[in-house]
């Protein structure tokens, strides 16, 4: 991901997600240097990942397939690039959250090994104020396709 891509990230974003990161957070994590990758079919955008690395510990901050892509793998592909690349750099966990009522993130999350491990309350913003995330971990040292 570039900050070229952004306006195509951030419009994938708002059609995914109720309560979208807006295109600042994105540069953001440019500017951090997190790990941001982008899913194309020529030249529309139909997802991303995106994830921090501190000292041995990798942390998912963000994945979306666009809505009319989903069911079609691209998630799971998105979300096996970035372990290979946590991995590749010498990660030993990923962590990651989701919003306690996003069953298919969780089905997806638990195919690829993550565990549940704890809960945020009111992590999330939702249209009745605000829900609790699920905190997921995988360990990438035993992580395998």
């Amino acid at each position: 991901m570039r900050l070229p891509d952004l306006p195509q990230v951030v419009a994938l974003e708002t059609a995914a997600q109720d309560f979208p990161w807006r295109e600042r957070h994105f540069a953001d994590s440019l500017h951090a240097g997190h790990r941001a990758w982008v899913l194309w079919r020529g030249a529309r955008c139909l997802g991303f990942s995106l994830s921090m690395h501190a000292v041995d510990e990798a942390h998912l901050l963000n994945l979306a397939v666009a809505p009319a892509a989903q069911r079609q793998g691209l998630g799971a592909k998105l979300l096996r690039h970035a372990l290979r690349d946590a991995a590749a750099a010498g990660m030993q966990r990923m962590y990651l959250e989701t919003r306690v009522s996003n069953q298919s993130a969780r089905t997806l999350y638990g195919a690829f090994g993550f565990q549940e491990i704890g809960l945020r309350k009111d992590y999330y913003p939702n249209d009745n104020g605000r829900e609790d995330a699920l905190v997921f971990c995988v360990r990438l040292d035993n992580w395998k396709e």
